[in-house]
């Protein structure tokens, strides 16, 4: 909680303004006990003077109207520092998540990212801006109404009505710490529970084709059931408490109020008798009583939420203080190599797994070759080429880009070398044309029209309603899967990279396409080195290296007649694909 409102920064004079005007709020409540007490003397005069209850009751007015005013102001201003902090703190948290690499994105989560970013920060900003306004008002206003009972007590000799007071305060606090106790834990679990629902709900909606095409609905609203009673059971348990708090404050406000009355009944006199306790007396006794309630209850508002405000300020400060397992360095060395990449007996494994997905790989490609890697599901091929851009670190060996070891690079030079096109192609809810340049927003209309022309995406994007501008849905779906990879392909051909990295980005193109596609690539981009990932011989048989990958080890590194004659694992492969003919003409 303390480091939201450090992200106050420069704007830490508010707080002291809302000191003032917090102080001044008190103050001019304080006056109005005294005013009426006043007001009520003079009625109790044989002949009151109308002139001077008007007086009175226009004093009275005007320090409410005092205190009001007060009170809207540190009202704005709070709204106005949460609103800040609170943007402060998304921006922060977005700005982290944006740098993590998959090992921290894995770590938290996507749909618990999503709850930290929504949820958990609207809820510690809404508790903030009970706090600004009622943190001070509330240990102050209490602790004045308290001295002043006591004073009041001294010069008027209220003492029993004042332990009364003091007694009901007294179970108050304990009835409001009991509650707090029980309530915490029930706090502590509901933003797990809301992360798991996040996640059934983001999973259902994601893959409705899926569930749609097997049946699956009623399994999918069993699972949301599961999880959703579990979040309404704890939710209901903790809104119980806060159920019986409000009731359980007015119950024991209530019993205050008949004790002092009844009190009242006894000690109140004669009025002719000086040192009597008068009912102007028991007024004031009654109006400091309500203030310091009010103080009390407004403190307590505040502290009943602060278990749940902990633990989600708690959940946002995880990720953005989360240090980076990938740092790149301030200043990319000087490069001695172009177009080359080199791996030296890399190894790889997962955080938490027991065994690599990647073991004891080695090779090299020059500029302008294409690499290729096949194998079968699982054998460590997205997991090999996820290493090359640095989205994971290899746990042994060294990944060597033109000649340096890509943990030597500058994050944004790195990055900047690769076009890559992963194995499910994304598009963002944007127009087609920022889809397309979102890696180089300034792109010319002919630096455009080439990618499309190049990425066969030029015919069916002028087909399009808007062309350029047509706007695409999230994640794409208003477009075709085959539609989407070209588009993909399309946004890395104009970043014009130093390396192309395609995660098995033709598998949802016809082979006229893809054949046609690969062409164009090698024939428009002369120099850029390629790197494909394939599931189809006909994708990758003219690559200048083909490494074929069998669980995580290399089974065999060479050209696609050389692995014929000398890897078993890429022969059966191929087989299953095509006739002998096909291989032996060198079909693609």
């Amino acid at each position: 909680m303390f480091k939201f409102i450090k992200r106050i920064g420069n704007y830490w004079w508010i707080f002291l303004v809302m000191f003032v005007l917090t102080a001044a709020n008190v103050y001019f409540d304080f006056l109005l006990p005294q005013q009426l007490g006043a007001i009520i003397n003079i009625l109790q005069q044989p002949n009151p003077g109308v002139v001077d209850i008007l007086v009175e009751a226009i004093w009275m007015l005007l320090f409410a109207a005092c205190s009001g005013t007060c009170v809207i102001i540190v009202g704005k201003l709070a709204s106005k520092v949460t609103a800040y902090i609170c943007n402060k703190s998304r921006y922060e948290l977005f700005k982290k998540v944006s740098q993590f690499s998959n090992a921290e994105i894995n770590k938290f989560s996507v749909s618990s990212l999503v709850t930290r970013a929504t949820s958990d920060i609207t809820l510690t900003a809404n508790t903030f801006n009970l706090a600004l306004r009622y943190i001070i008002y509330g240990p102050l206003v209490s602790i004045l109404a308290l001295i002043m009972l006591i004073v009041q007590a001294c010069k008027k000799h209220t003492w029993p009505l004042t332990f009364i007071v003091l007694g009901v305060v007294a179970v108050l606090f304990a009835f409001i710490l009991v509650m707090v106790k029980i309530a915490i834990p029930k706090y502590q679990s509901i933003q797990g529970h809301l992360d798991k629902v996040s996640l059934v709900t983001r999973e259902n909606l994601e893959g409705l084709r899926v569930v749609r095409a097997y049946n699956a609905e009623d399994y999918q609203i069993k699972k949301f059931e599961n999880v959703d009673s579990k979040l309404m059971k704890t939710e209901r348990q903790s809104n119980r408490l806060l159920g019986m708090l409000n009731p359980g404050v007015q119950l024991i406000v209530g019993a205050l109020n008949v004790g002092l009355y009844y009190a009242s009944a006894f000690l109140i006199k004669d009025t002719s008798v000086k040192e009597a306790m008068h009912y102007s007396d028991l007024a004031v006794v009654v109006q400091y009583a309500a203030l310091m309630l009010t103080g009390f209850i407004m403190l307590t508002v505040v502290i009943i939420q602060l278990p749940r405000t902990f633990v989600c300020a708690r959940r946002v400060n995880e990720v953005i203080d989360t240090p980076l397992s990938i740092i790149g360095k301030d200043k990319t060395p000087e490069l001695k190599e172009h177009g080359t990449i080199e791996f030296k007996n890399v190894s790889f494994k997962y955080p938490g797994a027991d065994r690599p997905v990647v073991e004891n790989v080695s090779f090299k490609v020059k500029q302008g070759e294409t690499i290729a890697f096949i194998g079968a599901t699982g054998a460590g091929k997205t997991s090999l080429i996820n290493l090359m851009p640095r989205l994971f670190d290899c746990t042994e060996g060294e990944v060597l880009i033109d000649g340096v070891n890509v943990k030597e690079y500058n994050t944004k030079d790195l990055n900047s070398k690769f076009g890559y096109v992963p194995q499910k192609g994304y598009l963002f809810h944007d127009s087609l044309k920022n889809n397309v340049c979102i890696g180089k927003p300034d792109a010319s209309a002919t630096q455009i029209d080439r990618a499309l022309e190049i990425s066969q995406s030029k015919e069916f994007v002028s087909k399009l309603p808007g062309g350029l501008e047509y706007e695409i849905s999230q994640g794409g779906k208003n477009v075709s899967g085959g539609q989407r990879q070209r588009l993909c392909i399309a946004r890395a051909i104009i970043m014009e990279p130093e390396f192309f990295i395609f995660d098995d980005s033709f598998s949802a193109l016809d082979y006229r396409t893809d054949k046609i596609l690969r062409g164009e690539i090698k024939k428009q981009c002369p120099g850029v080195t390629n790197v494909i990932v394939g599931q189809r011989v006909g994708t990758i048989m003219g690559a200048d290296q083909i490494v074929v990958l069998d669980s995580g080890k290399v089974a065999g590194i060479g050209t696609h007649k050389e692995l014929l004659n000398s890897c078993s694992v890429y022969k059966e492969i191929a087989l299953s694909q095509l006739s002998k003919e096909e291989l032996e003409n060198g079909a693609k």
